[in-house]
C-alpha cells in the first residue's frame, strides 16, 4: 500500500482484488484446458489430483511491481493461448 490516505488505499485493494480475480480466472480456464488436453492423449487425471491443484499456486504469479500486457490479436478476440506442451512439471517457462 503506498497511498497515505485510506480512499488511496481502497482503490489499491480494490485493483488488487481485480487483478487477483483475473489470475485465478486466466489460470483454471488453462488448468481446464490442460486438463482437457492430458485426458485427449489418453492420460488418467483422477480427481483427487484435481482437488490438489490451485489457480493462485504458480511460480508465475508476482503481486508486486508494474504489469505492461501486449497480448495477441487472436487472444484480444477471445481466443486461448495454445498450452505449453513438453515442459517438465516443475522447469520454469520461458
Amino acid at each position: 500500500m503506498r497511498q497515505r490516505y485510506r480512499e488511496g488505499q481502497e482503490d489499491q485493494l480494490g485493483a488488487l482484488g481485480l487483478i487477483v480475480n483475473v489470475i485465478v480466472l486466466w489460470n483454471t480456464l488453462y488448468m481446464e484446458s490442460a486438463i482437457h488436453h492430458l485426458r485427449q492423449q489418453g492420460s488418467d487425471v483422477s480427481l483427487e489430483d484435481m482437488a490438489r491443484l490451485s489457480p493462485l499456486g504458480h511460480s508465475n504469479i508476482n503481486m508486486l511491481g508494474r504489469y505492461c500486457f501486449e497480448l495477441p490479436q487472436a487472444v484480444q478476440l477471445g481466443a486461448m493461448r495454445s498450452l505449453r506442451l513438453g515442459h517438465e512439471l516443475n522447469e520454469p517457462f520461458t
